[in-house]
């Protein structure tokens, strides 16, 4: 059970469900409450769909390239910290205005939810953790952003925007940490490999 919380944290920070809330609120705002809720399930289902497939197949894409867990550990923290302090910067991710049918599948499934933060935490994570043990904490994570953004107008109105935006900085802020620390392993994988 440790281990799956574990797992599930930084997919939980990578996700950003709070972060990704106003932006959720602005594309569908005004939108009949049906067309919302389909836009809603297609961009959870497309989420899932994504990074299930991503973390099947993407682990045998990086054997193939000759990429090692430690290469990818080091260039994804990379990733992620960049990504964390572009967020920790200029406090919005980025909008796309798209049509209200393909909506749910982008912007908001990819890459709002599942970006290049989410996608790079599942690779690393399924490496330490196992396959199954990750894909139940994305399962857990996509599922809960979904609720997030079920109720987004009463998490709005009680958080607040200014509250909204300081839970996603401390997200980015999280992001940022694990993003050093994945650096870190991958660096010192590297050493490890270099003098056995």
């Amino acid at each position: 059970m440790e281990e799956f919380w574990l797992c599930f944290v930084p997919v939980f920070v990578a996700v950003d469900a709070i972060g990704v809330l106003p932006i959720f609120v602005s594309l569908t705002d005004g939108l009949d409450p049906k067309v919302r809720r389909s836009i809603l399930v297609q961009s959870i289902f497309t989420a899932m769909g994504i990074v299930i497939i991503f973390l099947l197949f993407g682990p045998a894409l990086l054997r193939f390239l000759g990429i090692t867990v430690a290469d990818f550990m080091i260039a994804g923290g990379a990733l992620l910290f960049a990504i964390s302090l572009s967020d920790l910067i200029t406090g919005e991710k980025k909008r796309r205005q798209a049509d209200a049918s393909l909506m749910g599948a982008v912007p908001i499934g990819i890459p709002l939810i599942a970006g290049p933060a989410l996608l790079t935490t599942t690779i690393v994570l399924a490496e330490v953790y196992g396959k199954w043990l990750t894909a139940g904490a994305v399962i857990a994570n996509v599922a809960l952003a979904g609720l997030v953004f079920q109720f987004a107008d009463t998490i709005t109105g009680w958080l607040g925007r200014n509250g909204t935006r300081s839970a996603s900085k401390i997200a980015s802020l999280l992001l940022a940490a694990i993003a050093v620390m994945l650096v870190r392993k991958g660096i010192m994988q590297v050493i490890a490999n270099l003098s056995q």
